[in-house]
């Protein structure tokens, strides 16, 4: 994949993510924005938990499965979108801290069919805690009606 953007994909990722419901929701945030690799972070709040009071998987899917989707928006043209059409979540560790870190990254980038792997982390005082890994496919899609960006 030859595709270079000086730096337009930070603006279509913020302004794709501001379109976003789920992450109004859930209150999460974009941190960081480079080649290749994005990292979103979100606030512990009770309303994001499952019974036990710790964050809960579908949060944690969901927060990963944005990081390294947009992480793959860092790779390609302008003019096409992407779709998630598989992943797989490891949950590592019980989610709790006062903040969340979920940071996508680029493994494999293709012109059809991207590969990213995203890390989730529990942040409180103290070092960071791996709460969970993910492992996404992410197809590009170009001329299709309704996933224009």
């Amino acid at each position: 994949m030859n595709f270079t953007d000086p730096g337009d994909y930070r603006q279509r990722i913020k302004k794709s993510f501001a379109r976003q419901g789920v992450v109004q929701a859930i209150n999460a945030e974009i941190s960081r924005i480079e080649h290749r690799l994005v990292e979103i972070e979100l606030p512990f709040h009770p309303k994001l938990t499952q019974q036990h009071g710790i964050l809960h998987a579908g949060v944690i899917a969901a927060a990963l499965d944005t990081a390294c989707t947009y992480a793959a928006y860092t790779i390609i043209e302008p003019d096409a979108s992407l779709l998630t059409i598989e992943f797989k979540v490891n949950l590592m560790s019980p989610g709790r801290g006062e903040r969340f870190l979920f940071r996508g990254e680029i493994t494999k980038p293709g012109s059809n069919i991207i590969v990213a792997d995203g890390r989730a982390y529990a942040l409180s005082d103290g070092p960071a805690k791996l709460i969970a890994s993910m492992t996404g496919t992410i197809m590009v899609m170009k001329g299709r009606e309704g996933f224009e960006e």
